[in-house]
C-alpha cells in the first residue's frame, strides 16, 4: 500500500520533471537546414552572451532595454547572426510592449514555428538564413497585416538608409 509521504514524494517529483521539461522546450533551434551554419562553439565567438541567449537559445531580452526601441530613423533591421534584412523602417510601430514591433517582415526573411514553451501556444519567429530566434508574432497588430512582429532588439542591428 502507498503511504502519504511517497505519495507526496512522487506528486512533486513529477511536478519538478514536468517543469524542466517545460522550460527545456525553447523555440531557439528552429528546425531545419538554413544556408549560415556554424557550431555551438563558433556562435558563442560570433555573438555577444546576450545574442547567444536569444538567437541560438530562444532567451528573451528585458522588455524596454533594446536602444531599437527608440529606432525612428529610415532603414532596415537586419538579423544579428547573419546580417540578412528581417524589417523596413517603415513596418515598424510602437506596440507599448517594450520590444521593437513590425507589421510585416521582407519578403522571405524568417520563418515560423509553433512553440509551446511555459505551457503557451505561440508562433516563434526565426531567421530564413542562419535559424537564429527573433521573437514572436501575434495576431493583435495594426493594417493593414493585423499581425504585431515583437522582436527582440538584441537579435537585430539596425542599418539607416544613406541620406
Amino acid at each position: 500500500m502507498l503511504s502519504r509521504r511517497y505519495f507526496l514524494l512522487g506528486a512533486t517529483g513529477s511536478a519538478a520533471l514536468a517543469s524542466v521539461l517545460l522550460m527545456r522546450s525553447s523555440p531557439g533551434r528552429a528546425t531545419g537546414v538554413f544556408a549560415v551554419a556554424h557550431t555551438d562553439d563558433e556562435w558563442r565567438k560570433l555573438l555577444t552572451p546576450e545574442q547567444y541567449s536569444v538567437l541560438r537559445q530562444g532567451g528573451t531580452e528585458y522588455p524596454f532595454t533594446s536602444p531599437l526601441n527608440s529606432e525612428h530613423r529610415k532603414g532596415v533591421f537586419a538579423c544579428a547572426g547573419c546580417t540578412l534584412e528581417l524589417f523596413s523602417s517603415d513596418t515598424k510601430f510602437d506596440s507599448g510592449t517594450g520590444w521593437p514591433s513590425f507589421w510585416a517582415p521582407l519578403h522571405g526573411a524568417i520563418g515560423t514555428e509553433q512553440d509551446t514553451s511555459f505551457g503557451m501556444v505561440r508562433n516563434a519567429v526565426h531567421c530564413s538564413r542562419c535559424g537564429g530566434h527573433l521573437g514572436h508574432v501575434f495576431d493583435d497588430g495594426p493594417k493593414p497585416t493585423g499581425l504585431r512582429y515583437c522582436i527582440n532588439g538584441v537579435a537585430m542591428t539596425f542599418k539607416a538608409a544613406a541620406a
